[in-house]
C-alpha cells in the first residue's frame, strides 16, 4: 500500500487543499485503486514524467518507487529505452543518468566481461548466435523485440564481425550506437570511424561494411533495425587481420 505525507509535511500550513489532494487523493485513493498493480503503477508514472521532460527530484522520488516495487534494472531499462522512441533522445539520457544511480547494484568482479558489465547499463547477454559470422567472441542480449527491434551487441577485444549489407526493397537498414567500450565501423572503401559512448551510425541499405571493438578494448552498441519491407543480410568474407589491424591503426 502506497502512502504518502510529503503534501502535509511541506505545505500543510501553506495549502492545506493542496496537500489533502497530494496525501490523500493522489496517493490515498488513485496509486491504492486495485485496477492497475502498484509495479504497473510506478512505470506508468516514470514514463509520464520522463514525457514531460521532469527530471528533478519528483522523478528521482518516483524511480526509487519503482524499484522499491520490484521492477529490476533491466526492466527500467527496456521501459526507458521504449519510451525514448517516442519522447526523444535528450530525456533518454537524461533519466538513464538518474536510473543508474538508483539500480547502482555491481555484478561480482570475476571475469573481464563482469568488469565490462558493471561499466555498462545493458546486459551484455549469451554468446552470439550469430558467432559463425564473427571473428572472435561476441555475445547478443535483445533489448525490445517489439515494435523497433533494438539489441545490446557486444565484442571482446580485436573481435569483429565479417563484411556484411543490409538489404531491403524500401525502408531497411541499421543503426548502431555505442554505449560502453571503444570499437570502429567501417564501409568499403573508407576509412574507419572510432565508435565511442554516444557514437551514433547510421547504415543506410545496399552497403558494405563492417563494425567491432578495437584491439585493446571491449566494445557495446545498441544495434536498431531499421523498419523496411523485406528486409535481410547478406553476410560476406571475414575481415582480415591486414585489414583489420590496417584500419584501426
Amino acid at each position: 500500500m502506497i502512502k504518502q505525507t510529503a503534501g502535509r509535511d511541506q505545505l500543510g500550513e501553506f495549502a492545506p487543499m493542496f496537500a489533502h489532494l497530494n496525501d490523500d487523493v493522489l496517493f490515498g485513493e488513485v496509486w491504492n485503486d486495485g485496477a492497475i498493480d502498484i509495479k504497473t503503477r510506478c512505470i506508468i508514472t516514470v514514463v509520464a514524467l520522463m514525457s514531460s521532460g521532469i527530471t528533478d527530484s519528483s522523478l528521482a522520488y518516483h524511480l526509487q518507487n519503482a524499484k522499491n516495487n520490484g521492477v529490476t534494472k533491466s526492466e527500467i531499462a527496456a521501459v526507458i529505452t521504449h519510451a525514448t522512441m517516442y519522447t526523444g533522445w535528450p530525456k533518454g539520457w537524461a533519466v538513464f543518468r538518474m536510473c543508474k544511480e538508483i539500480w547502482n547494484e555491481k555484478e561480482p568482479e570475476l571475469t573481464q566481461k563482469d568488469k565490462f558489465q558493471n561499466t555498462l547499463f545493458f546486459p551484455i547477454g549469451e554468446k552470439n548466435p550469430y558467432g559463425k559470422f564473427f571473428k572472435g567472441q561476441s555475445y547478443l542480449a535483445p533489448v525490445s523485440t517489439q515494435q523497433v527491434p533494438l539489441f545490446n551487441v557486444t565484442f571482446e577485444p580485436a573481435c569483429r564481425n565479417n563484411w556484411h549489407i543490409h538489404k531491403a526493397s524500401s525502408g531497411g537498414g541499421q543503426m548502431l550506437i555505442c554505449i560502453g567500450g571503444r570499437g570502429f565501423y567501417q564501409e568499403a572503401g573508407s576509412s574507419a570511424v572510432e565508435m565511442t559512448p554516444g557514437k551514433v551510425v547510421n547504415i543506410p541499405i545496399g552497403v558494405k561494411h563492417w563494425h567491432g571493438a578495437a584491439p585493446d578494448s571491449w566494445f557495446s552498441h545498441l544495434a536498431i533495425e531499421v523498419p523496411g519491407t523485406d528486409c535481410s543480410t547478406e553476410w560476406c568474407e571475414e575481415v582480415t587481420d591486414e585489414e583489420y589491424f590496417e584500419a584501426v591503426k
